[in-house]
């Protein structure tokens, strides 16, 4: 069977839809990426992502080998525990995790922005900044045109809507395909880390990432996150040499702001917030956590207090629901764009990933004749659809990550709190269970649907 080498468009320079265009182009193959956004380091991109095995086995096949090499120098110094506390600061439980020896098997932190330059690297004629998709339309000779805010438009033979939580592909390709508000509210703050700012954190939190179950329905997230470079860019003293001749090649680094940093994320059941929480920024968002914080330990808000109020953000959480299968053409989705989903322990960035590599497999096998490029995408969708909808249910299913979760509600709140730590508690010191847990830790976004 012979095949023309397809011109796929992928709308939307998001994790996903940057790591499908390496993919694509390890292989050989024609791709444009259409950003809305203007510059590469636009956007309020969030802080932190956690990218298990599954993120990381997708990264190591789409990306050339020194690029994947320059991501794991790249991410924040490996989290040592999970930790789950009270907002007192009591430990109730934490469970050791993996060494961050293994380039794969292993969680890491990475920060989004950081994360974000090194996807872009090696792709400066393939993505075109300021372009805002408007629609689509797809033609009789079987290509797909692409049009713009600025009146531009371009062609090819696949789009790919890679265009995240509020995706205009997917309201043009699926207006039934909806997503609902979860009923919760993150208020995000990133803090520098300074000497002062350490010392506010004892060790084993320093070292981990730290779930705070909260009284009164209040939640929270507590992680630190070290770079190998220092506050002007600079290679820190004591990183491999290696690890920093990557570094000083990897032109990322210029357009990278990250430095050392805390991340101190709260949130409740949206019902908590102020009415125009998601209009409010900086000074008087910061505000608005620490009056929701006042019965938490001094130094949780000492670090409110010390955060950059410019760094803070609200973020409305909501997630997908499920579409039956459509049928397949020469458009399709990855990523938020179909299966968006609450934002807890980076399911979403993984499970982008995840389809990633797996639609850059399809494309290849079309591209080599071994199947029409519709063919090729409806494989895709028949595995996409399952797991990614199977992970918006997972993601549900954590604690406080929706509001009907009992956590909020007035009277058996206090039970339900009583009864999630408990269980985190018990399940840290029974040998058996702490293993299983760690287990689960690293295969939660696995491979196994």
């Amino acid at each position: 069977m012979s095949a023309k080498a397809p011109h796929v468009l992928v709308i939307g320079a998001g994790t996903g839809g940057l790591c499908l265009a390496h993919g694509l182009r390890q292989a050989g193959l024609d791709v444009s990426v259409y950003e809305r956004h203007t510059t590469r380091a636009d956007g309020l991109l969030g802080y932190r992502v956690g990218i298990s095995p599954t993120g990381s086995r997708a990264l190591r096949e789409c990306l050339p080998p020194e690029l994947f090499d320059t991501f794991v120098v790249t991410c924040a110094r490996a989290p040592r525990y999970f930790n789950v506390i009270t907002e007192r600061m009591h430990q109730t439980a934490s469970f050791e995790l993996r060494p961050d020896t293994d380039p794969v098997d292993t969680e890491r932190s990475v920060a989004r922005m950081t994360l974000r330059q090194v996807l872009l690297t090696g792709l400066e004629e393939v993505v075109h900044f300021g372009r805002t998709f408007t629609r689509y339309e797809q033609r009789d000779d079987g290509t797909v045109t692409a049009h713009f805010a600025d009146g531009s438009s371009a062609t090819g033979d696949l789009l790919v809507a890679a265009d995240g939580t509020h995706s205009a592909v997917r309201r043009q390709y699926l207006p039934h395909a909806a997503s609902r508000d979860a009923g919760t509210i993150n208020i995000a703050t990133r803090i520098p880390l300074t000497d002062h700012t350490r010392e506010l954190i004892p060790e084993r939190l320093q070292q981990g990432i730290s779930l705070i179950f909260g009284a009164g329905g209040m939640m929270g997230v507590l992680h630190v996150m070290e770079f190998k470079w220092g506050r002007h860019g600079e290679i820190k003293p004591g990183v491999a040499d290696a690890d920093a001749a990557l570094l000083r090649r990897w032109p990322g680094l210029r357009h990278d702001t990250t430095r050392d940093n805390i991340n101190l994320i709260v949130w409740s059941t949206a019902r908590r917030f102020p009415a125009d929480i998601m209009r409010r920024r900086g000074g008087e968002l910061v505000e608005v956590a620490r009056a929701l914080t006042r019965g938490w330990h001094p130094r949780l808000r000492e670090l409110l207090a010390r955060c950059d109020p410019g760094s803070a953000l609200p973020v409305k959480v909501s997630t997908a629901e499920p579409v039956p299968p459509w049928k397949s053409s020469t458009v399709t989705l990855l990523g938020d764009a179909i299966h968006s989903m609450t934002p807890g322990r980076g399911v979403g960035a993984n499970t982008a990933l995840r389809d990633a590599a797996l639609l850059s497999r399809q494309i290849r096998l079309a591209a080599s004749g071994d199947k029409t490029l519709v063919q090729a995408v409806a494989d895709y969708e028949a595995a996409m659809i399952p797991y990614g909808f199977a992970r918006v249910a997972d993601s549900l299913r954590s604690s406080g990550t929706s509001g009907d979760d009992p956590l909020y509600r007035p009277v058996i709140g206090r039970l339900a709190l009583f009864g999630a730590r408990s269980y985190f508690g018990v399940t840290s010191r029974v040998p058996t269970l702490r293993r299983r847990f760690v287990d689960d830790f690293y295969t939660y976004r696995g491979e196994a649907d």
